[in-house]
């Protein structure tokens, strides 16, 4: 009988946390809260700042770069092409 109510009160749950909303601001803002929580307090160095503006500057100049093509030639030995690859386009 309990077995058979703990059921039916299980099938009636609503999530009412900020984590199961369907809105995904309410969920990114519920999950930065918990991750700020556990994450310990530091200061940071010149040193991490300047690392973290030359990699966004380096991260830009290979965005604005043309893409690179490459190919690859593989063959059996009989003479024929033993891989195909495609990626991309």
């Amino acid at each position: 009988m309990s077995e058979r109510s703990a059921l039916v009160e299980l099938a009636g749950f609503i999530g009412r946390s900020p984590l199961a909303s369907p809105d995904p601001t309410v969920r990114n803002k519920a999950l930065s809260g918990m991750t700020e929580r556990m994450l310990p307090r530091q200061r940071r160095s010149v040193g991490d700042l300047l690392a973290v503006v030359m990699t966004l500057s380096a991260r830009t100049r290979r965005m604005a770069q043309e893409p690179t093509q490459v190919e690859i030639d593989v063959f059996a030995p009989g003479g024929k092409r033993a891989v195909r690859l495609t990626l991309g386009e």
